[in-house]
């Protein structure tokens, strides 16, 4: 602190008075002390939808496969011969909050450039029972993404018709990487 400004601060501060009894005074913490929350800005690019519902019947296993894709792929994928790279658990959570877990992890796999993922979304006994709502919109969010290749029901040991494989797009990474070591092999 230089001189001046000791000297314009002593010259602000000269007709303040200190407070007497300074012991009687107690300040109240402020009534407002939420903490901020902080805006997941991820989830402002969701684009799932949660509108209408067609609830797929229970006795109706999961299926879907992109144009173009190979039967033999989709073969694969019902035998469960792919290994699963990751894996999202739905169970017991309310439908909002599945859907914007399943968005953060397609997201996070589609980074991370994941092929083959399992997604548990749980089983009702009856067909309008909340598990089978939320399979239902998991079979519906799976098409709206552009890099879902296919999906399936699960084997039994990966959770039956409570869960579900999903095949993605290769990343353009690993398609140079594929590329690249066939290009070698044929020199």
């Amino acid at each position: 602190m230089n001189p001046d400004d000791k000297s314009l601060f002593l010259d602000a501060m000269e007709d303040v008075q200190p407070l007497k009894r300074c012991t009687d005074i107690h300040w109240q913490p402020s009534r407002n002390s939420r903490a901020t929350q902080r805006i997941d800005t991820l989830q402002l690019d969701n684009f799932l939808t949660t509108g209408f519902l067609d609830i797929i019947p229970l006795s109706t296993p999961l299926e879907f496969r992109r144009e173009g894709l190979q039967t033999g792929v989709v073969d694969k994928l019902r035998l469960g011969k792919y290994s699963q790279q990751a894996s999202l658990n739905l169970l017991r959570q309310p439908v909002e909050q599945c859907r914007q877990m399943l968005f953060r992890f397609m997201h996070q796999a589609r980074q991370d450039g994941l092929r083959n993922v399992l997604i548990i979304h749980g089983k009702g006994r009856e067909d309008n029972s909340h598990p089978n709502i939320v399979r239902s919109y998991v079979a519906r969010w799976l098409t709206e993404f552009d890099d879902v290749q296919a999906f399936c029901t699960a084997l039994p040991h990966h959770g039956g018709s409570g869960a579900c494989y999903v095949a993605l797009r290769k990343s353009e990474q690993a398609k140079l990487d594929t590329w690249e070591r066939h290009a070698k092999r044929g020199r």
